[in-house]
């Protein structure tokens, strides 16, 4: 599937062991020997959610938020139970996720981490202005996220910034990347490098992210519009409790991995 062109796998485990692992996630992620994604999910059974998800990255790693995919396991579980409104179970918590009445797919994003040690830092640190170069600001939405508010998104050369900043020592996770242009207050375009998957054309959690930095800095309203390279995406949050994120997905095909 994918949204706004952020693709990801989604293996089905339910009623059966799960079977995926490091070695298997990274065969699947080579676009050019496997399938290829920014991200891939695996269903499991749980008791007290519709489904638990884990996430991958193509570089075998794991995180613990991502919202295109989880948006896209919200979507198969509705067609399959036939309703507007499912639950799933991540490390961040139990997540609502709920079709809009424009068809969207809307899910609780859970509470943005603001502490420098939720992030993670290496060390304490004011994560609104984070002692780098352009003061970019920090929080964790299950995953760490860094934002550089620039004048021009466009014209930021993001293969050589985003990895730098991604492995800097301050991340000892590492980090996503973004660079905001601030349209208006009700309206940003958001540039992704994605910690261990690289330039992203949509990332529903670095969306969030970005908008949280943004709102916190005093540069957005509560809802704002997201252009993504692939697409736009409306992110809401108050100053408090959960993000909700709204955007499209898409399923492109499915398939029987043969090992």
């Amino acid at each position: 599937m994918h949204a706004n062109g952020d693709d990801f796998v989604i293996v089905d485990c339910r009623g059966e062991q799960p079977f995926i692992n490091a070695g298997i996630v990274r065969r699947l992620g080579d676009r050019n020997r496997g399938v290829g994604f920014n991200q891939l999910a695996v269903m499991t059974d749980c008791e007290d959610a519709d489904a638990r998800l884990m996430f991958w990255n193509p570089d075998g790693s794991t995180l613990d938020a991502c919202g295109s995919a989880t948006r896209g396991v919200a979507w198969k579980l509705m067609r399959e139970m036939q309703s507007s409104c499912v639950t799933v179970r991540t490390e961040r918590g139990l997540l609502t996720c709920k079709q809009a009445e424009d068809g969207l797919i809307a899910v609780d994003m859970g509470d943005p981490l603001l502490h420098w040690a939720d992030v993670p830092l290496a060390r304490e640190a004011d994560t609104l202005r984070l002692p780098l170069d352009g003061s970019p600001a920090a929080c964790s939405m299950g995953n760490p996220h860094c934002t550089h508010f620039v004048e021009d998104a466009e014209a930021v050369q993001i293969e050589a910034r985003g990895p730098e900043i991604e492995r800097h020592s301050l991340f000892p996770m590492g980090t996503n990347v973004h660079f905001v242009q601030v349209i208006n207050p009700e309206r940003i375009r958001l540039r992704i490098w994605e910690r261990g998957g690289g330039i992203s054309s949509g990332s529903g959690s670095c969306a969030c992210g970005a908008v949280v930095n943004g709102i916190r800095r005093g540069l957005l309203q509560d809802t704002v519009a997201v252009e993504c390279d692939g697409g736009s995406l409306t992110v809401t949050w108050n100053g408090a409790g959960g993000v909700s994120l709204k955007g499209p997905v898409q399923s492109v095909f499915h398939g029987v991995w043969e090992a």
